[in-house]
């Protein structure tokens, strides 16, 4: 092949386009395909064929030898030139040029114009399988976004949608089928598109995985429990009280004499700080609550094991105390113990306040209410409810306001006292509950104004070092009675565990790394089941379109008001054609529900 001389009528390649040579001087003047007229350097053409070539259309395919070409260079290095006369018989510029396609398509040839290399057997049997796949699955995809236009999805179809579900579920920012579908890519659209496709059931929730919060229970091997000494309390009668249905109960009350014992799974027995057990609760901080099913902080096994009630006879940490005259908490006592307990649900309870001992318990936890009134704490008394899935029907039930439920309160808030208290006076380290007061000076008395006292409550801290928790009326204050759901109350019973056993405390540091490693993650769980309540509030409306009630103005902003709905504990908010005050009742009815967007609408009625 002749050197890079050129003249009027060569072809030349610039970058990847054909060129041919116009003029030469200082620059060359180039042709390109469509008369597009170009000066370049020398140092940016490669010369293909010494020409003359009258217009770039002369430059078609042709047929030639080119297997046999490839076979017969056998690895070896040869120059365009050449090469075009192995396989075409001839160089010329239309040769050259089918040529170098042939080198810059790489399969069997690679190289420069002046140095070609006819590629192994080996390789180009593996790129041209690699083109077969890449071919058939491009024809695959092809197949895919015509069935996607037409929403006519088949099985084999659902590991191309894997893309969209990662940004529904917000694991990934982009889809390429969204973009296709010119459709803005947010997980709110790739949840519509998913559900319209049938590939989520309309009812999927998404936000627990969105949250990042696993979807099953731990399974972890657990240690035996130990043969540690115990204090014999089953001949006090127990009452583990809690909803119906629950399945985790994992504390219970009792009385002897005018001492108040309140008994909790003693969960520290078998989560030993630091154990595989102890690292997972950690991770996962909380359990999960969502109406459609119950994820663990800890394996199921551990609630079998030390649920009280589930057994005949329950290992515990009880907290024990007394009343003074003036209801603070007098001879606290802390001791690992076996109970026998009796399971009660809060209707059941209710019908036995009238009998010996949950009277007495009810007129002791009813003095202690007095005491936090009288200190400031908050009563808030806004719509709760209770959302379950069951046998696919969503249930929605106002959370009742029993006797019995405020006693248990009271009581596991007294035993959570008892424990702070205990602590302190030892200086044992442990993660204390506290919250600043509320910027509101008058008490709460209506919808309204119990609305705008949570909005104005800054969240409650969990710091190692004993403070107020402003709104239970509470000088000091530990959350100790639910170790089998919550990592704090866990590291709360390791620490008097291991006080109470002459054993290693954790010392402070190690207490406040494991409460901010657990901080951020509560916030997910918290939010997963919040989230999670509110979308199967939705379901339930739109299987009840015609749904009508009671809602209740608790903020008014400018033209726009805050509504509570009572009867599904639900916010919403409505352009108002009136002035309206606060608290006003209003007839509301459904106007439309967008599941993807997490939101309801709702109009007033006469």
């Amino acid at each position: 092949m002749q050197e890079n001389n050129f003249k009027l009528g060569s072809l030349a390649l610039y970058k990847i386009r054909p060129a041919r040579v116009l003029s030469v001087t200082d620059k060359i003047e180039i042709e390109l395909e469509g008369a597009k007229l170009k000066r370049v350097r020398p140092k940016d053409l490669s010369l293909l064929h010494p020409g003359p070539l009258a217009a770039l259309s002369e430059l078609k395919s042709c047929e030639g030898e080119i297997t046999e070409a490839w076979e017969l260079l056998a690895e070896s290095e040869t120059n365009l030139s050449e090469l075009s006369e192995l396989i075409y018989g001839e160089y010329t510029p239309m040769t050259a040029w089918t040529t170098w396609q042939l080198v810059a398509d790489g399969l069997y040839f690679e190289g420069k114009p002046d140095c070609i290399h006819a590629r192994s057997a080996e390789q180009v049997e593996l790129d041209h399988k690699q083109r077969q796949e890449k071919a058939v699955a491009e024809q695959a995809w092809s197949a895919f976004l015509a069935r996607l236009n037409a929403s006519k999805i088949i099985p084999q179809d659902h590991h191309y949608l894997l893309e969209v579900e990662r940004l529904a579920l917000k694991q990934s920012k982009s889809s390429r089928i969204l973009q296709i579908l010119e459709r803005q890519q947010t997980a709110e659209n790739a949840h519509r598109l998913l559900v319209s496709l049938g590939y989520w059931q309309p009812t999927f929730n998404p936000y627990p995985q969105r949250l990042n919060q696993p979807l099953t229970s731990p399974d972890i091997a657990l240690p035996s429990l130990p043969d540690d000494e115990r204090v014999d309390l089953t001949h006090l009668p127990a009452f583990a009280i809690d909803d119906e249905g629950n399945q985790d109960p994992d504390d219970a009350i009792s009385l002897d004499g005018d001492r108040i014992w309140v008994h909790v799974a003693d969960v520290a027995a078998l989560v030993a700080p630091d154990s595989p057990l102890d690292l997972e609760a950690r991770a996962r901080s909380a359990s999960l609550y969502l109406p459609e099913t119950t994820v663990q902080m800890l394996p199921w096994t551990v609630t079998e094991q030390l649920g009280l009630g589930l057994s005949e006879t329950s290992p515990a940490l009880s907290f024990g105390f007394r009343l003074t005259e003036d209801t603070e908490l007098t001879d606290i006592q802390v001791t690992r113990s076996w109970v026998q307990v009796k399971r009660l649900s809060y209707a059941e309870a209710d019908s036995q306040l009238c009998a010996a001992p949950l009277d007495q318990l009810q007129r002791l936890t009813q003095r202690y209410y007095a005491r936090r009134q009288a200190a400031e704490a908050l009563q808030l008394d806004l719509p709760e409810v209770r959302v379950q899935l069951l046998n696919e029907e969503v249930q929605i039930e106002p959370l009742d306001r029993k006797k019995s439920r405020e006693m248990v309160t009271n009581a596991m808030l007294m035993a959570g006292e008892a424990a702070a208290r205990f602590a302190q006076e030892r200086e044992i380290p442990i993660p204390f509950a506290t919250q600043a007061a509320s910027s509101m000076t008058a008490p709460p008395h209506s919808l309204a104004t119990m609305y705008a006292c949570r909005r104005s409550l800054k969240p409650s801290q969990t710091v190692c070092t004993p403070g107020r928790h402003a709104g239970l009326g509470l000088a000091i204050y530990c959350r100790a009675t639910s170790p089998l759901r919550r990592y704090a109350d866990l590291v709360v019973h390791q620490q008097l565990t291991a006080h109470l056993s002459g054993g290693e405390l954790l010392p402070i540091k190690a207490v406040t790394e494991r409460m901010a490693a657990v901080s951020a993650v509560t916030g997910s769980v918290r939010k997963a089941e919040r989230f999670s309540n509110l979308h199967w509030k939705l379901i339930y409306l739109k299987r009840n379109p015609k749904w009508r009630g009671e809602g209740v103005v608790v903020e008014l902003q400018n033209q726009r008001a805050t509504i509570i709905i009572p009867a599904l504990a639900m916010e919403t908010k409505l352009r108002l054609s009136k002035p309206l005050a606060l608290d006003t009742q209003l007839n509301l009815e459904l106007s439309g529900v967008d599941l993807a967007d997490l939101t309801a609408r709702f109009r007033i009625f006469e």
